[in-house]
């Protein structure tokens, strides 16, 4: 059986994938190998992918898992190599949900996207 809190989490990161109309096969293919790690059917990851533009924000409950998944989120908007504009409204609307500052999102962004580069 799956951790509702590891399903919730991983329905925030389809939410995000699919926030801007499309998905890239490296996004897919994150995807999947997360839920491979987690899992998840293929064919309820196919369904999930399929409704994603449905799903609302889980938000965390404590201060590490909400790092973590702003964090988790950053990381799988980044592995197409750019961020679409409607993957970072997503995240900044979700950051500033998880109780982050508009900076302290900025903030985050940039210093993973160094990372990365």
């Amino acid at each position: 059986m799956i951790d509702n809190i590891k399903l919730e989490h991983f329905r925030n990161l389809v939410s995000l994938i699919t926030a801007d109309g499309k998905i890239e096969e490296v996004e897919r293919v994150a995807l999947f190998k997360i839920a491979y790690t987690l899992g998840i059917p293929l064919d309820r990851f196919n369904l999930m992918l399929e409704r994603g533009h449905e799903y609302r924000f889980l938000i965390p409950q404590n201060n590490l898992e909400r790092e973590k998944q702003l964090e988790d989120m950053i990381e799988l908007a980044l592995v197409d190599g750019d961020f679409a504009p409607a993957e970072i409204e997503l995240i900044t609307m979700v950051g500033e949900k998880l109780g982050f500052t508009h900076a302290e999102i900025t903030h985050i962004i940039q210093t993973h996207s160094e990372a990365l580069k």
